[in-house]
């Protein structure tokens, strides 16, 4: 109930009807409609919906796409490689004459990729290239090159390491490996230069081979190298590469020699020798040749036993090929001039 005045009139209702008289009431606004905005957030839901759903999507078609292209390549490169070894392989019925004009021709191919071809032992003289070849037997010439300034300083001559104590011999060619049988070598051999030949090395094959520890292929080594005589040096890599080459099936070093030297002219051989071990030690490897680094992929039979992958062929080469030191502590003025390194001494980091 209102409160009640003095006259006894209801106060509250006289009130409200002073406030209706004294200030009209304005009427609200109508309410926004519901019904736009729900659409409007409708819309914006399924396109943020979208644009998720592309977003899932896009890298799933960009795989795919990514991975079709791959097999393409892939496909294509293999069709390469089979090409390049079907037109590598010569004729099973390979004639003579082109037996030849192929073996001559993979030569002339060798002599421009290694035109500072070398034998890859330091030596001075013929009494240092004789002794340093026969401590190459079963070691690399990189080891002997390291090892040989140690011993020629203490013993220059054939006289002075005749003379030796042989076990201080035996500690200096330790590194080298069977240290003792090669220390008997290179006394005895100095001792027969001595009592033989006048400390002098006979330029003769005849005369080498009698030599302690000296075969053909040392006395090639020191013939074609020291006094400008051809030889063919059948070494491990030599009798490799010439088989894989199919340029004889012979397996003894003798029959190699003879089947090889028939090839060529006798001019040839030295040089022939140098490119030959050159390519079996920087690119056509025992186990795994670099043929997609090989430059006479085109004319090898064996192309495909290795990585036949540029790239990955790239990775496999040795010494100048690969960006490394070559094996000699002094390597030719020549072989410098063509960007070639000298090898550390021996001890070095």
């Amino acid at each position: 109930m209102g409160e009640q005045g003095p006259d006894g009139s209801n106060k509250k209702r006289k009130t409200d009807e002073r406030v209706a008289h004294a200030a009209p009431v304005t009427p609200a606004a109508p309410a926004a409609p519901v019904a736009p905005v729900a659409k409007t957030a409708r819309q914006t839901a399924k396109t943020a919906a979208k644009k998720i759903a592309a977003k899932k999507t896009a890298p799933k078609k960009t795989a795919a796409k990514g991975t079709a292209a791959k097999k393409t390549a892939a496909k294509e490169t293999a069709a390469k490689e089979t090409a390049a070894k079907e037109t590598a392989k010569p004729p099973a019925n390979e004639s003579r004459t082109a037996l030849v004009r192929r073996a001559r021709r993979i030569n002339r191919e060798l002599a421009e990729v290694y035109p500072y071809a070398h034998p890859e032992l330091d030596f001075d003289n013929p009494f240092q290239l004789l002794v340093a070849t026969v401590l190459s037997a079963q070691t690399t010439d990189l080891r002997v090159n390291q090892t040989t300034p140690a011993l020629f300083s203490k013993y220059p001559t054939p006289e002075d390491l005749a003379a030796a104590n042989p076990e201080e011999v035996e500690e200096i060619l330790r590194p080298c490996g069977f240290f003792r049988a090669k220390t008997r070598s290179v006394i005895g051999l100095s001792k027969a230069l001595t009592e033989d030949f006048g400390g002098q090395v006979p330029g003769k094959l005849e005369d080498l081979v009698k030599l302690p520890g000296v075969g053909r292929k040392t006395a090639f080594v020191v013939l074609g190298n020291a006094f400008g005589r051809p030889g063919i040096t059948v070494d491990t890599h030599f009798q490799r590469l010439v088989r894989r080459w199919q340029w004889t099936a012979e397996t003894d070093p003798d029959k190699i020699e003879a089947a090889v030297g028939a090839l060529f002219p006798k001019s040839d051989w030295t040089d022939l020798s140098h490119h030959v071990i050159w390519h079996g030690r920087r690119i056509c490897h025992a186990r795994k040749p670099a043929c997609g680094a090989c430059p006479i992929a085109p004319l090898c039979p064996a192309y495909g036993e290795g990585e036949t992958d540029p790239e990955k062929a790239a990775k496999l080469l040795k010494y100048e090929k690969g960006g490394f030191p070559g094996q000699r502590l002094k390597p030719p003025q020549a072989y410098l001039d063509a960007g070639g390194k000298p090898a550390p001494p021996l001890g070095a980091g």
